[in-house]
């Protein structure tokens, strides 16, 4: 697949292709390449972010503003199963780039652009990021404490959401290609950001027209579902609980000594009693949890089987015995830190019989230029467009 995105968005997409085997060639502008690359944290003048969502990939510099670069694109769209990009709508077809341009070479190219708004409708020309995408959704809104301003919620979610999208929309063109009486042909897959957020926003709007209803921020509580939020424990530690399944709850009630919990008369003995009692639960249930330190609390919850945790830092996971057993925190080469490594997230999902795997960090800017281009163009050709500017 062609990757020829920037910053989050087309490159998560690519990030998640290439860790599940597919041979991600990354086309980057000459001299600077993706400005992720400089982005972040920066250790020895390697992003570190860009080592996560770079890796496995390829680097290819092209120039696409230029005739020959984009002849040079082409060329490489002509054997590509998907085209990844992330401009904003008309920008790959004012260099020619576009998916009828593509199509002409290669009537099998899957094309997903990302996009803040997508490819139609009144907002398409307007500049989106993510946390416009966010906002837009309603997601911003709902975050953070009532009475106090929308917060953010500490990583780049919609992009990544988006790019997320991106793949399975792309997984799906190529099953419809590809699968017995399939099409045989490629297709456009249009992800927008503030689509990928919404999807994800449960009944909000089913909510306001049916049931005359608007959501409100609720900061840690879940609105009437209890007992379930954070609670504090002796040592100064918060710990999520969730006991509002009938079961667990019972369970609860148990290891805290409130057997009158389970009366049949009790004022919590459904859920929908006590999502009504909400505070007043929540209260009850945090004046016991501040009666132990974290550890003591977390071993009897555990015990009880009531689903509960610390609210992790990085600290946390990075010491995690749980996150090492399954390899989510993987030591991976960094081409651009020498002999070092950089540890990061591991491959997701899961796969049993095809796991995926890391072997290499983000590539060097331009580092398959030979291997990949010359492939194509002949080493001539590469070294004259070198001179030009163009690779």
């Amino acid at each position: 697949m062609l990757e020829v995105g920037h910053i989050i968005g087309g490159p998560f997409c690519g990030h998640l292709f290439a860790d599940h085997g597919a041979e991600v060639i990354k086309v980057e502008p000459p001299g600077c390449g993706d400005p992720m690359r400089t982005w972040g944290g920066l250790y020895k003048g390697v992003g570190l972010y860009w080592s996560i969502i770079g890796r496995g990939k390829k680097s290819v510099t092209v120039d696409l503003r230029q005739r020959r670069g984009q002849h040079a694109f082409r060329e490489l769209a002509a054997t590509a199963d998907v085209v990844v990009e992330n401009f904003r709508p008309d920008t790959m077809e004012r260099w020619s780039l576009g998916p009828d341009d593509l199509s002409d070479v290669n009537s099998r190219l899957i094309m997903v652009r990302i996009t803040g708004f997508g490819q139609t409708g009144p907002y398409r020309d307007r500049a989106g990021f993510g946390s416009v995408a966010e906002a837009m959704s309603g997601f911003r809104y709902l975050s953070g404490e009532p009475g106090r301003p929308p917060v953010r919620v500490g990583i780049s979610i919609g992009d990544a959401l988006a790019g997320t999208q991106g793949l399975v929309g792309a997984l799906m063109a190529l099953w419809s290609r590809d699968r017995m009486g399939g099409t045989g042909r490629g297709q456009v897959v249009d992800v927008a950001l503030y689509e990928a957020m919404w999807m994800y926003m449960e009944s909000l709007a089913a909510e306001f027209t049916k049931l005359e209803r608007s959501r409100e921020p609720t900061g840690a509580l879940l609105p009437g579902v209890a007992p379930s939020s954070v609670y504090p424990t002796r040592d100064g530690e918060w710990l999520i609980i969730g006991a509002n399944q009938d079961s667990v709850f019972r369970r609860l009630a148990t290891v805290m000594g409130r057997d009158s919990w389970l009366a049949a008369d009790s004022p919590y003995r459904n859920h929908e009693l006590r999502g009504a009692a909400q505070m007043e639960l929540d209260e009850a249930v945090g004046a016991w949890t501040i009666g132990f330190g974290a550890d003591e609390l977390l071993a009897m919850l555990a015990e009880a089987g009531v689903p509960s945790g610390r609210i992790y830092t990085a600290r946390d996971i990075v010491g995690d015995p749980h996150y090492a057993a399954r390899e989510m925190i993987v030591d991976v080469p960094e081409p651009g830190l020498g002999d070092e490594t950089v540890p990061m997230p591991g491959v997701v999902p899961k796969l049993s019989a095809t796991p995926g795997a890391l072997t290499r960090g983000a590539p060097l800017l331009g580092e398959h230029n030979l291997e990949v281009l010359g492939a194509l163009l002949g080493a001539s050709e590469i070294e004259e467009l070198q001179l030009a500017g163009i690779v």
